[in-house]
Protein backbone atom coordinates (compact mmCIF):
# COMPACT_ATOMS: atom_id res chain seq x y z
CA UNK A 1 0.00 0.00 0.00
CA UNK A 2 1.76 3.39 -0.88
CA UNK A 3 -0.18 6.38 0.49
CA UNK A 4 0.06 10.27 -0.43
CA UNK A 5 -1.06 13.07 1.50
CA UNK A 6 -3.60 15.21 -0.65
CA UNK A 7 -4.69 19.14 0.51
CA UNK A 8 -6.89 20.24 -2.11
CA UNK A 9 -7.13 23.43 -1.43
CA UNK A 10 -9.76 26.50 -2.73
CA UNK A 11 -6.73 28.55 -3.86
CA UNK A 12 -3.78 26.46 -4.00
CA UNK A 13 -3.42 22.48 -3.49
CA UNK A 14 -0.02 20.45 -2.91
CA UNK A 15 0.21 16.61 -2.91
CA UNK A 16 3.19 14.67 -0.88
CA UNK A 17 4.49 11.21 -0.59
CA UNK A 18 7.07 9.39 1.89
CA UNK A 19 9.73 8.93 -0.16
CA UNK A 20 13.48 6.82 1.21
CA UNK A 21 11.58 7.18 4.43
CA UNK A 22 10.53 10.61 5.11
CA UNK A 23 7.50 12.79 4.35
CA UNK A 24 8.45 14.97 0.84
CA UNK A 25 5.87 17.00 -1.26
CA UNK A 26 6.08 16.56 -5.17
CA UNK A 27 7.29 19.05 -7.34
CA UNK A 28 3.79 19.95 -9.17
CA UNK A 29 4.79 22.68 -11.35
CA UNK A 30 8.63 22.64 -12.79
CA UNK A 31 9.90 22.55 -9.67
CA UNK A 32 7.32 24.27 -7.01
CA UNK A 33 5.32 21.98 -4.46
CA UNK A 34 2.52 24.45 -4.59
CA UNK A 35 -0.09 24.79 -7.52
CA UNK A 36 -2.97 27.53 -7.98
CA UNK A 37 -6.38 25.80 -8.07
CA UNK A 38 -6.68 26.70 -11.41
CA UNK A 39 -7.56 24.64 -14.76
CA UNK A 40 -7.33 26.28 -18.61
CA UNK A 41 -9.37 24.76 -21.19
CA UNK A 42 -7.48 25.71 -24.67
CA UNK A 43 -9.87 26.07 -27.45
CA UNK A 44 -6.65 26.79 -29.98
CA UNK A 45 -5.63 23.47 -29.30
CA UNK A 46 -8.68 21.39 -29.51
CA UNK A 47 -8.80 20.40 -25.97
CA UNK A 48 -5.02 20.97 -24.48
CA UNK A 49 -5.67 20.99 -21.16
CA UNK A 50 -3.37 23.36 -18.67
CA UNK A 51 -2.65 23.39 -14.56
CA UNK A 52 -1.40 26.36 -12.17
CA UNK A 53 0.61 29.06 -13.18
CA UNK A 54 0.50 27.80 -17.00
CA UNK A 55 -3.21 27.87 -16.81
CA UNK A 56 -3.63 31.07 -15.32
CA UNK A 57 -0.82 33.02 -18.03
CA UNK A 58 -2.77 31.43 -20.58
CA UNK A 59 -5.82 33.48 -19.97
CA UNK A 60 -4.29 36.30 -18.80
CA UNK A 61 -2.43 35.87 -22.68
CA UNK A 62 -6.05 35.83 -23.60
CA UNK A 63 -5.49 32.84 -25.56
CA UNK A 64 -9.35 31.36 -26.59
CA UNK A 65 -10.38 29.01 -24.10
CA UNK A 66 -12.09 28.86 -20.23
CA UNK A 67 -10.18 29.30 -16.90
CA UNK A 68 -12.15 27.68 -14.59
CA UNK A 69 -10.66 28.36 -10.65
CA UNK A 70 -11.64 27.62 -6.77
CA UNK A 71 -13.22 24.21 -7.96
CA UNK A 72 -13.31 23.41 -4.22
CA UNK A 73 -15.83 26.06 -3.00
CA UNK A 74 -18.25 24.19 -5.34
CA UNK A 75 -18.28 21.34 -3.19
CA UNK A 76 -20.56 22.63 -0.68
CA UNK A 77 -23.15 24.26 -3.39
CA UNK A 78 -25.66 23.42 -6.02
CA UNK A 79 -23.10 24.73 -8.23
CA UNK A 80 -21.09 20.53 -8.08
CA UNK A 81 -24.21 19.52 -10.16
CA UNK A 82 -24.15 22.14 -13.04
CA UNK A 83 -22.54 21.92 -16.33
CA UNK A 84 -20.15 24.42 -17.78
CA UNK A 85 -19.92 24.94 -21.78
CA UNK A 86 -16.42 23.92 -22.65
CA UNK A 87 -15.51 24.52 -26.30
CA UNK A 88 -18.91 23.66 -27.44
CA UNK A 89 -19.39 21.01 -25.06
CA UNK A 90 -21.48 20.96 -21.88
CA UNK A 91 -19.26 19.16 -19.19
CA UNK A 92 -20.31 18.43 -15.56
CA UNK A 93 -18.34 21.04 -12.80
CA UNK A 94 -17.51 17.71 -10.91
CA UNK A 95 -15.69 16.03 -13.65
CA UNK A 96 -13.89 19.52 -13.89
CA UNK A 97 -12.60 18.95 -10.41
CA UNK A 98 -11.98 15.42 -11.17
CA UNK A 99 -9.38 16.51 -13.75
CA UNK A 100 -7.83 18.51 -11.49
CA UNK A 101 -6.89 15.46 -8.78
CA UNK A 102 -6.32 13.04 -11.41
CA UNK A 103 -3.27 15.61 -12.67
CA UNK A 104 -2.11 15.46 -8.89
CA UNK A 105 -2.17 12.08 -8.68
CA UNK A 106 0.18 11.73 -11.80
CA UNK A 107 2.63 14.27 -10.92
CA UNK A 108 3.07 12.66 -7.18
CA UNK A 109 3.40 8.98 -8.98
CA UNK A 110 5.91 10.36 -11.44
CA UNK A 111 7.76 12.24 -8.36
CA UNK A 112 7.37 8.69 -6.43
CA UNK A 113 8.05 6.08 -9.44
CA UNK A 114 5.26 4.02 -8.82
CA UNK A 115 1.57 3.87 -8.50
CA UNK A 116 -0.17 5.33 -5.15
CA UNK A 117 -3.51 3.40 -4.20
CA UNK A 118 -4.19 5.29 -0.72
CA UNK A 119 -5.06 8.76 0.01
CA UNK A 120 -5.11 10.54 2.74
CA UNK A 121 -7.16 13.72 1.97
CA UNK A 122 -7.48 17.49 3.77
CA UNK A 123 -11.07 18.44 4.00
CA UNK A 124 -12.29 21.63 5.78
CA UNK A 125 -14.10 21.47 8.91
CA UNK A 126 -17.54 22.43 7.57
CA UNK A 127 -18.01 22.25 3.80
CA UNK A 128 -21.39 23.51 4.46
CA UNK A 129 -22.77 25.71 7.49
CA UNK A 130 -25.51 24.26 9.45
CA UNK A 131 -26.07 21.42 7.36
CA UNK A 132 -25.18 18.40 7.89
CA UNK A 133 -26.73 16.51 5.02
CA UNK A 134 -25.24 19.02 2.44
CA UNK A 135 -21.60 18.67 4.05
CA UNK A 136 -21.95 14.94 3.86
CA UNK A 137 -22.72 15.12 0.33
CA UNK A 138 -19.92 16.85 0.01
CA UNK A 139 -17.36 14.87 1.46
CA UNK A 140 -19.20 11.78 -0.70
CA UNK A 141 -18.48 13.52 -3.78
CA UNK A 142 -15.08 14.45 -3.17
CA UNK A 143 -14.67 10.43 -2.43
CA UNK A 144 -16.41 9.57 -5.63
CA UNK A 145 -13.77 11.90 -7.31
CA UNK A 146 -10.92 10.48 -5.28
CA UNK A 147 -11.60 6.53 -6.54
CA UNK A 148 -12.10 7.61 -10.00
CA UNK A 149 -8.79 8.59 -10.19
CA UNK A 150 -7.92 5.64 -9.05
CA UNK A 151 -7.33 5.57 -5.23
CA UNK A 152 -8.81 2.36 -3.53
CA UNK A 153 -8.23 3.54 -0.10
CA UNK A 154 -9.45 7.34 0.65
CA UNK A 155 -9.14 8.68 4.45
CA UNK A 156 -9.93 12.34 5.26
CA UNK A 157 -8.06 14.37 8.27
CA UNK A 158 -9.54 17.95 9.10
CA UNK A 159 -7.28 20.28 7.29
CA UNK A 160 -6.63 22.05 10.80
CA UNK A 161 -5.99 18.46 12.78
CA UNK A 162 -3.27 18.06 9.92
CA UNK A 163 -1.19 21.69 10.02
CA UNK A 164 -1.44 20.75 13.99
CA UNK A 165 0.97 17.38 12.86
CA UNK A 166 3.17 19.59 11.01
CA UNK A 167 3.21 22.71 13.64
CA UNK A 168 4.16 19.63 16.18
CA UNK A 169 7.47 18.92 14.72
CA UNK A 170 8.98 22.58 15.95
CA UNK A 171 7.17 22.19 19.50
CA UNK A 172 9.88 21.89 22.72
CA UNK A 173 7.14 21.39 25.27
CA UNK A 174 3.45 20.03 25.55
CA UNK A 175 1.01 23.11 24.88
CA UNK A 176 -2.53 23.69 24.45
CA UNK A 177 -2.98 25.49 20.78
CA UNK A 178 -5.45 26.75 18.92
CA UNK A 179 -4.77 25.83 15.14
CA UNK A 180 -6.48 28.37 13.01
CA UNK A 181 -6.66 27.01 9.28
CA UNK A 182 -7.64 30.40 7.26
CA UNK A 183 -7.80 29.23 3.50
CA UNK A 184 -9.48 30.58 0.19
CA UNK A 185 -12.75 29.05 0.61
CA UNK A 186 -13.34 28.03 4.02
CA UNK A 187 -11.68 28.81 7.90
CA UNK A 188 -11.15 25.85 10.03
CA UNK A 189 -10.35 25.54 13.68
CA UNK A 190 -8.83 23.26 16.42
CA UNK A 191 -7.94 23.17 19.85
CA UNK A 192 -5.35 20.28 20.04
CA UNK A 193 -2.56 19.04 22.55
CA UNK A 194 0.41 19.43 20.83
CA UNK A 195 4.08 18.07 22.33
CA UNK A 196 7.39 16.44 21.80
CA UNK A 197 6.31 13.04 23.51
CA UNK A 198 3.07 12.82 21.97
CA UNK A 199 4.19 13.04 18.09
CA UNK A 200 4.70 9.38 17.48
CA UNK A 201 1.28 8.03 19.23
CA UNK A 202 -0.31 5.73 17.17
CA UNK A 203 -3.92 7.39 18.08
CA UNK A 204 -3.96 11.03 18.93
CA UNK A 205 -8.04 11.32 18.86
CA UNK A 206 -7.90 12.36 22.59
CA UNK A 207 -5.41 14.99 21.83
CA UNK A 208 -7.89 17.02 19.79
CA UNK A 209 -10.37 18.78 22.53
CA UNK A 210 -12.44 20.87 19.89
CA UNK A 211 -13.34 21.16 16.60
CA UNK A 212 -15.04 24.15 13.81
CA UNK A 213 -15.48 25.44 10.91
CA UNK A 214 -17.27 28.27 8.93
CA UNK A 215 -17.41 29.00 5.34
CA UNK A 216 -15.89 32.08 5.09
CA UNK A 217 -12.46 32.80 2.85
CA UNK A 218 -10.20 34.46 1.02
CA UNK A 219 -12.32 34.24 -1.83
CA UNK A 220 -15.10 36.27 0.48
CA UNK A 221 -12.53 38.71 1.19
CA UNK A 222 -11.36 39.20 -3.00
CA UNK A 223 -15.29 39.36 -3.37
CA UNK A 224 -16.08 41.68 -0.61
CA UNK A 225 -13.43 44.14 -1.74
CA UNK A 226 -14.30 43.94 -5.55
CA UNK A 227 -17.81 45.04 -4.31
CA UNK A 228 -16.63 47.96 -2.13
CA UNK A 229 -13.63 49.47 -4.21
CA UNK A 230 -13.92 48.55 -7.84
CA UNK A 231 -17.51 47.51 -8.91
CA UNK A 232 -18.94 51.06 -8.39
CA UNK A 233 -16.91 52.18 -10.83
CA UNK A 234 -19.12 49.59 -13.20
CA UNK A 235 -22.37 50.91 -12.07
CA UNK A 236 -22.64 49.43 -8.90
CA UNK A 237 -24.77 51.82 -6.87
CA UNK A 238 -25.62 53.92 -9.58
CA UNK A 239 -29.32 53.91 -10.16
CA UNK A 240 -31.31 53.68 -13.41
CA UNK A 241 -33.04 56.99 -15.43
CA UNK A 242 -36.85 54.94 -14.80
CA UNK A 243 -38.33 55.74 -11.31
CA UNK A 244 -34.76 56.18 -10.20
CA UNK A 245 -34.01 52.64 -9.61
CA UNK A 246 -30.57 51.46 -8.54
CA UNK A 247 -28.97 49.16 -10.67
CA UNK A 248 -29.51 45.63 -10.11
CA UNK A 249 -26.94 43.64 -8.17
CA UNK A 250 -26.52 40.60 -9.23
CA UNK A 251 -24.43 40.64 -12.40
CA UNK A 252 -21.78 42.43 -9.69
CA UNK A 253 -22.13 39.49 -7.22
CA UNK A 254 -21.40 36.79 -9.99
CA UNK A 255 -18.34 38.45 -11.26
CA UNK A 256 -17.05 39.20 -8.30
CA UNK A 257 -16.84 35.89 -6.87
CA UNK A 258 -14.55 33.38 -8.36
CA UNK A 259 -16.91 30.24 -8.67
CA UNK A 260 -19.22 32.00 -10.22
CA UNK A 261 -17.47 34.33 -12.61
CA UNK A 262 -17.77 31.64 -15.75
CA UNK A 263 -21.90 32.21 -15.44
CA UNK A 264 -21.89 35.81 -16.51
CA UNK A 265 -20.92 34.77 -19.92
CA UNK A 266 -23.83 33.96 -21.81
CA UNK A 267 -25.48 36.20 -24.72
CA UNK A 268 -28.18 37.08 -22.25
CA UNK A 269 -26.35 38.21 -19.81
CA UNK A 270 -24.72 40.81 -22.25
CA UNK A 271 -28.18 41.79 -24.03
CA UNK A 272 -29.54 42.87 -20.42
CA UNK A 273 -26.43 44.73 -19.55
CA UNK A 274 -26.55 46.46 -23.22
CA UNK A 275 -30.37 47.23 -21.97
CA UNK A 276 -29.63 48.47 -18.63
CA UNK A 277 -26.58 50.94 -20.88
CA UNK A 278 -29.49 52.34 -22.33
CA UNK A 279 -31.49 52.99 -19.08
CA UNK A 280 -28.59 54.23 -16.50
CA UNK A 281 -27.86 57.28 -15.75
CA UNK A 282 -24.31 57.07 -15.36
CA UNK A 283 -24.44 54.41 -18.57
CA UNK A 284 -20.08 55.23 -18.81
CA UNK A 285 -19.98 52.87 -16.10
CA UNK A 286 -22.17 50.13 -17.23
CA UNK A 287 -20.75 50.26 -20.46
CA UNK A 288 -17.33 48.82 -18.50
CA UNK A 289 -19.67 46.02 -17.01
CA UNK A 290 -20.67 45.53 -20.76
CA UNK A 291 -17.18 44.71 -21.85
CA UNK A 292 -15.59 43.13 -18.83
CA UNK A 293 -18.19 40.53 -19.94
CA UNK A 294 -18.20 41.03 -23.60
CA UNK A 295 -14.46 40.18 -23.65
CA UNK A 296 -14.47 37.44 -20.75
CA UNK A 297 -12.61 40.07 -18.62
CA UNK A 298 -14.11 38.70 -15.22
CA UNK A 299 -11.15 36.49 -14.18
CA UNK A 300 -9.02 38.89 -15.08
CA UNK A 301 -10.67 41.96 -12.76
CA UNK A 302 -10.76 39.10 -9.93
CA UNK A 303 -6.81 38.93 -10.07
CA UNK A 304 -6.20 42.02 -9.99
CA UNK A 305 -8.07 42.23 -6.74
CA UNK A 306 -6.83 39.54 -5.14
CA UNK A 307 -3.36 41.30 -5.73
CA UNK A 308 -4.53 44.32 -4.27
CA UNK A 309 -5.64 41.81 -1.24
CA UNK A 310 -2.32 40.73 -0.80
CA UNK A 311 -0.41 43.74 -0.56
CA UNK A 312 -2.90 45.58 1.61
CA UNK A 313 -1.62 43.03 4.34
CA UNK A 314 1.79 45.08 3.98
CA UNK A 315 0.44 48.41 2.93
CA UNK A 316 -2.09 50.91 4.21
CA UNK A 317 -2.89 52.00 0.35
CA UNK A 318 -2.51 50.10 -2.93
CA UNK A 319 -3.19 51.37 -6.55
CA UNK A 320 -5.32 48.64 -8.01
CA UNK A 321 -4.92 49.40 -12.21
CA UNK A 322 -7.69 48.34 -14.20
CA UNK A 323 -6.43 49.76 -17.94
CA UNK A 324 -7.32 46.53 -19.30
CA UNK A 325 -11.27 47.61 -18.76
CA UNK A 326 -10.16 51.35 -20.19
CA UNK A 327 -7.00 53.53 -20.64
CA UNK A 328 -6.05 55.41 -17.62
CA UNK A 329 -9.05 53.50 -15.17
CA UNK A 330 -7.59 52.84 -11.44
CA UNK A 331 -8.84 53.55 -8.06
CA UNK A 332 -6.81 53.36 -5.10
CA UNK A 333 -7.96 50.21 -1.93
CA UNK A 334 -7.24 51.70 1.37
CA UNK A 335 -6.65 49.26 4.50
CA UNK A 336 -8.95 50.81 6.49
CA UNK A 337 -11.87 50.70 3.94
CA UNK A 338 -10.95 46.68 3.56
CA UNK A 339 -11.59 45.97 6.92
CA UNK A 340 -14.92 47.44 6.86
CA UNK A 341 -15.86 45.86 4.05
CA UNK A 342 -14.92 42.34 5.32
CA UNK A 343 -15.62 42.84 9.49
CA UNK A 344 -19.10 41.25 9.37
CA UNK A 345 -16.50 37.91 8.04
CA UNK A 346 -13.91 38.80 10.33
CA UNK A 347 -16.45 38.63 13.13
CA UNK A 348 -17.71 35.36 12.45
CA UNK A 349 -14.13 34.08 12.41
CA UNK A 350 -13.51 35.19 16.18
CA UNK A 351 -16.89 34.11 17.29
CA UNK A 352 -15.97 30.75 15.46
CA UNK A 353 -12.77 30.56 17.26
CA UNK A 354 -13.71 31.49 20.79
CA UNK A 355 -16.74 29.35 20.41
CA UNK A 356 -14.22 26.17 19.38
CA UNK A 357 -12.25 26.86 22.71
CA UNK A 358 -15.32 26.56 24.55
CA UNK A 359 -16.36 23.69 22.98
CA UNK A 360 -12.90 22.07 24.41
CA UNK A 361 -14.27 23.23 28.14
CA UNK A 362 -11.42 25.78 28.21
CA UNK A 363 -11.49 29.39 28.72
CA UNK A 364 -9.63 31.95 26.44
CA UNK A 365 -6.46 31.99 29.18
CA UNK A 366 -6.30 28.02 28.74
CA UNK A 367 -4.47 28.45 25.02
CA UNK A 368 -0.71 28.86 24.90
CA UNK A 369 -0.74 28.85 21.09
CA UNK A 370 -2.33 30.11 18.41
CA UNK A 371 -1.09 29.06 15.19
CA UNK A 372 -2.10 30.66 12.32
CA UNK A 373 -2.02 29.09 8.68
CA UNK A 374 -3.55 29.35 4.93
CA UNK A 375 -2.79 31.90 2.49
CA UNK A 376 -5.85 34.08 4.37
CA UNK A 377 -4.12 34.08 7.95
CA UNK A 378 -1.81 36.90 6.21
CA UNK A 379 -4.72 39.59 6.31
CA UNK A 380 -4.07 42.08 9.40
CA UNK A 381 -8.22 41.90 10.28
CA UNK A 382 -7.93 38.43 10.20
CA UNK A 383 -5.30 38.22 12.70
CA UNK A 384 -6.53 40.51 14.96
CA UNK A 385 -9.84 39.16 15.20
CA UNK A 386 -8.66 35.06 15.62
CA UNK A 387 -6.06 36.50 18.28
CA UNK A 388 -9.15 38.17 20.09
CA UNK A 389 -10.62 34.69 21.06
CA UNK A 390 -7.27 33.91 23.28
CA UNK A 391 -5.74 37.32 23.84
CA UNK A 392 -3.09 36.04 25.69
CA UNK A 393 -1.99 33.10 23.68
CA UNK A 394 1.34 33.22 21.67
CA UNK A 395 1.08 34.00 18.02
CA UNK A 396 2.99 31.87 15.55
CA UNK A 397 2.83 30.51 11.80
CA UNK A 398 5.09 28.91 9.23
CA UNK A 399 4.58 26.86 5.70
CA UNK A 400 1.16 29.52 5.39
CA UNK A 401 0.24 27.98 2.17
CA UNK A 402 1.93 24.10 2.61
CA UNK A 403 1.52 23.42 6.61
CA UNK A 404 -1.62 21.44 5.61
CA UNK A 405 0.14 19.26 2.86
CA UNK A 406 3.23 18.84 5.01
CA UNK A 407 0.91 17.30 7.88
CA UNK A 408 -1.44 14.89 5.49
CA UNK A 409 1.54 14.14 3.88
CA UNK A 410 3.25 12.97 7.28
CA UNK A 411 0.29 11.34 8.48
CA UNK A 412 0.15 9.60 5.50
CA UNK A 413 4.21 8.24 6.03
CA UNK A 414 2.53 6.61 8.89
CA UNK A 415 0.68 4.57 6.96
CA UNK A 416 3.08 2.74 4.05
Amino acid sequence: MIACGLDFGTSNSAIGVARDGTAALAPVEANDTLLPSAVFFDYETKGRVLFGNEAISAYVAQTEGRLMRALKSILGSPLIDEETSLGGRKVPLREVVEIFVRHLKHKAEAFLGQEITTVVHGRPVRFVDDDDTADARAQAVLEEIARRVGFRDVAFVYEPIAAAHHYEQTVQSEEIALIADIGGGTSDFSVIRVGPQRRERPDRSRDVLANAGVRVGGTDFDAALSLATVMPLLGLGTQLVEKNLPMPSAPYHELATWATINFAYTYKNERALAELVSLACEPEKVERLLKLVRHRLGHRLAFAVEDCKIALSGQDRVSLPLSFLEAGLEVTATRVAFDRAIEARTDRLYTTARDCIAAAGLGPTAIDTIFLTGGSSRVPAVRSAIAKAAPSARLAGGSDLLSVALGLTEMARHMN
